[in-house]
């Protein structure tokens, strides 16, 4: 790794440097007031410095029912300050279902036109895997029993200022009622949703301005200013408009300034410019006592360090942020695809169809060596493996290079095809390659709520140095896809190398995992099985272990992670978390926000009716004695 130069430089910058600061967002100037909050007490400000740790904090949040629950006159009383921004949604899915909200027409919409259109992100409940929720209410053309609220919140504000999310933040502080944060609902384990909860929904706040100079310690440069609920094609249309690139989801429309930045945020120029926490100069948020500050390297600097990566909901709520802009960036794509099917008597077999599963699994492994001199040279690798009929597989994957022409791409390639064709794979490097501008304007669509969980590992570069541990690494990819014959699931590997020197300055100073900073590969078995179960854990486990074994001491992305995940304060956060729970713990001293596997949620647990560990759809009470109470 080369040396940061820049570190070496920030001496010449004074710790009190300030940045040259643009006009706020419009919904960050509004503000909530003494003269808003009056004398409605549940919506007064707190003072977390005369806090001690969960004082007058009681066992379990107030759930529906209790005595402590908000009567109808104080949400009613909670809305007029809101504006009427105070939602008390159904699940969508109910029209579906026998009973009052029943809607034949609406139920096809959502069951066959619904993903044509952005529906399912406008939709206020939803997280678009419905096994966190407990899948009480599952959208389905055949509805067995009840559609039932389950782990949706009970109340959402719809939030599009400031003022709103600081009434809610206060309100649920001071009924002790569960808060949760929701944009988009891309959310695989179960952190945007939560039973008995005030949900937070910043979906609406979709500011954004583009500022042509801007500075802030030793950055200057251009910038852009993002509303926490910008999605990945809307930043798109934005840097087509002013000739600009922004690091961005690669998904369309997950949301480019809310839990993907704050986890990392991984995306296909990543090798070139860092992730998604890397860009961040400055941060709106309001935190558990209800304030709106800023964050930045020189002004609350410890939120600023942990929300760059060190879990998000749990620290405060995120409401805008200044992210580093480029010049226009072209990508280049090179795709390659290799099948392993059962044997014919062809005698002119199909380009990349393979017969012999070693000779699959080969030229399989061949590639994942090779792409680690595409991530070296700023690039990205996606890439699939599927299970089929058989014991016969599909790879597809594809090999992104930023900046670089068609006819680089190709030369840089063709040492990967000499290799193939010298074990017998009749494949040909592509020619017909074309550059496309990165985050090319579109619309954003939505899949419907499904199923899908990720188990994940992020695999260190020291397994393609050396071969016999390279061996090792790709036998425990085989063996472990090998698993998704029998049981339900496919290979993904996603692979990028953002250095702390290509994170650079104030983005290597952020709380990202470290294992994101020696990583070549993002590898996942990505289950899509209808029902969730302890006894499903345990296979998946088994099959993961085979991936830990051959990186010990790495780590795991928990934005594509296991909320199961064994020893997760490792795994998601390395030797970060101690400081990122000692700033949780200062930060937010009555546990206003928990979401699970962020810094100090151990020290509380949801109680789930439906028996799974993993459901948010339960009470959630402390953990007495937890080494991570909070």
């Amino acid at each position: 790794m080369k040396p940061d130069l820049f570190l070496a430089c920030l001496s010449i910058y004074p710790t009190w440097t300030t940045a040259l600061k643009p006009r706020a967002l419009f919904s960050d100037s509004i503000q909530l007031t003494q003269q808003d909050i009056g004398d409605f007490a549940a919506i007064d400000f707190g003072d977390e410095t005369g806090v001690s740790l969960n004082s007058n904090v009681p066992d379990c949040k107030v759930f529906p029912g209790d005595d402590a629950w908000p009567s109808v006159a104080e949400w009613a009383r909670l809305n007029r300050t809101l504006g009427g921004a105070l939602l008390k949604p159904e699940p969508s899915a109910a029209a579906c279902y026998p009973g009052p909200d029943f809607d034949q027409a609406q139920c096809q919409f959502l069951l066959r036109n619904a993903t044509s259109s952005h529906y399912w992100l406008d939709e206020p409940l939803v997280a678009l895997t419905e096994w966190s929720q407990g899948s009480t209410c599952p959208l389905t053309s055949d509805p067995q029993g009840n559609c039932t609220r389950g782990g949706f919140p009970e109340y959402v504000v719809n939030a599009t200022s400031v003022k709103h999310i600081q009434a809610a933040v206060n309100f649920a502080r001071n009924k002790h009622i569960r808060l949760i944060i929701k944009n988009t609902g891309h959310d695989f384990g179960g952190r945007s949703v939560g039973a008995g909860s005030l949900s937070v929904w910043t979906h609406q706040l979709k500011e954004m301005e583009f500022i042509p100079s801007y500075s802030i310690g030793p950055y200057q440069g251009m910038a852009a200013h993002l509303g926490a609920g910008v999605e990945s094609w809307e930043e798109h249309n934005f840097m087509a408009a002013n000739n600009i690139t922004v690091v961005s989801p690669g998904c369309g429309t997950v949301g480019g300034v809310g839990g993907w930045m704050s986890v990392a945020g991984h995306t296909t120029i990543t090798s070139t410019y860092g992730l998604g926490a890397d860009q961040v100069l400055s941060l709106g948020v309001v935190t558990a006592s209800g304030r709106f500050v800023t964050a930045d390297p020189y002004t609350n600097s410890d939120l600023f360090y942990a929300i760059r990566g060190g879990g998000g909901a749990t620290y405060g709520v995120v409401t805008s942020a200044i992210y580093k802009a480029y010049p226009p960036v072209r990508v280049t794509t090179s795709s390659l695809r290799l099948s392993l099917s059962v044997p014919t008597n062809t005698s002119s077999p199909t380009p990349g169809v393979l017969t012999d599963a070693d000779q699959f699994w080969q030229g399989v492994g061949l590639y994942y060596r090779f792409v680690a001199k595409v991530l070296d040279a700023g690039g990205y690798g996606f890439s699939y493996i599927y299970p089929g009929a058989n014991n016969t597989f599909s790879f597809t994957t594809t090999s992104q290079f930023p900046n670089f022409t068609p006819a680089a791409v190709f030369s840089f390639m063709q040492p990967l095809y000499t290799d193939l064709n010298r074990i017998g794979i009749n494949v040909t490097n592509p020619s017909s390659l074309f550059p496309s501008i990165y985050g090319s304007p579109g619309v954003g669509r939505a899949p419907a709520p499904g199923n899908t969980r990720y188990r994940s590992r992020l695999l260190p570069r020291e397994n393609w140095e050396d071969d016999e541990l390279w061996n090792r690494t790709i036998n425990a990819i085989r063996k472990a896809t090998e698993g998704g014959f029998e049981n339900d699931f496919y290979f993904h590997g996603t692979l990028a190398s953002p250095t702390a020197e290509v994170a650079g300055w104030p983005g290597s100073e952020n709380a990202v995992n470290p294992a994101w900073r020696n990583n070549r590969m993002h590898a996942m078995l990505m289950d899509q099985a209808p029902q969730q179960s302890a006894e499903r854990d345990a296979i998946l486990r088994g099959y993961m272990d085979l991936l830990r074994e051959v990186s010990p001491g790495a780590g795991s992305y928990m934005n594509e992670g296991d909320p199961g995940e064994p020893n997760w304060q490792q795994a998601f956060y390395g030797y970060h978390y101690p400081r990122l729970v000692g700033i949780k713990r200062a930060r937010d001293p009555w546990s206003v926000f928990w979401a699970p596997t962020t810094p100090g949620s151990e020290g509380w647990a949801v109680r789930p009716v439906d028996g799974y560990a993993e459901s948010q759809n339960g009470r959630l009470c402390r953990v007495r004695g937890s080494d991570g109470e909070n």
